[in-house]
């Protein structure tokens, strides 16, 4: 149980209607958010009700899906304007299926560390090729794909469009989509998002 003292200067900070903010701003659900944190819906509807103040693990867990740093959670506006560098060796690498042995490429953020960013810039190596249709996802906003090494195969909507090195593409994204690589050499992408 929190003092009320504690309770009140967390209450200042208004983290549930910031993590409602973003969250109806993605038009997505309390189950969606749930589903991508891993968190339970009942959880995050305490939290954004001001019922329950998130623990710093459970906030990066939320920031990350809504591509925000922590500081957006207790920062007011900025003051300065934002310019973050992300070296190569800082930055991780994650599956696009979290379960093991079913991914069909590996991603890397470019620009995780930029607060409240309007787009979403990743590095993309493709697995395996795949002569089946690759799983298909569909997020609010724009893509642009750049292909930077091999072949790769990109599903939109029915339609699929074999790219080549140095090939790019734009598409609305609320289309469904998905990619495989096609050929046997390595391939490689630049991937940007909007919201």
């Amino acid at each position: 149980m929190l003092s009320k003292t504690l309770h009140d200067g967390l209450k200042a900070y208004a983290i549930g209607d910031r993590m409602r903010a973003l969250r109806l701003k993605k038009k997505m659900g309390l189950v969606d958010l749930g589903r991508h944190t891993g968190l339970s819906p009942a959880l995050l509807s305490k939290i954004e009700r001001g019922r329950l103040f998130p623990t710093l693990p459970t906030l990066l867990r939320v920031a990350l899906v809504f591509s925000v740093d922590l500081e957006y959670f207790f920062a007011g506006s900025r003051e300065k304007p934002l310019v973050v560098v992300v070296r190569k060796k800082d930055r991780m690498r994650f599956p696009n299926q979290p379960v093991k042995g079913k991914a069909t490429f590996l991603f890397e953020s470019l620009d995780f560390p930029a607060a409240e960013r309007r787009m979403n810039a990743y590095y993309a190596e493709f697995l395996n090729p795949g002569s089946t249709p690759p799983p298909l996802h569909e997020h609010p906003g724009a893509e642009f794909i750049y292909t930077l090494q091999g072949n790769l195969a990109v599903m939109v909507g029915a339609e699929e469009h074999v790219m080549q090195a140095g090939d790019s593409m734009y598409f609305d994204s609320t289309l469904p989509h998905g990619y495989r690589k096609a050929g046997t050499s390595a391939c490689r992408a630049l991937v940007v998002t909007t919201a």
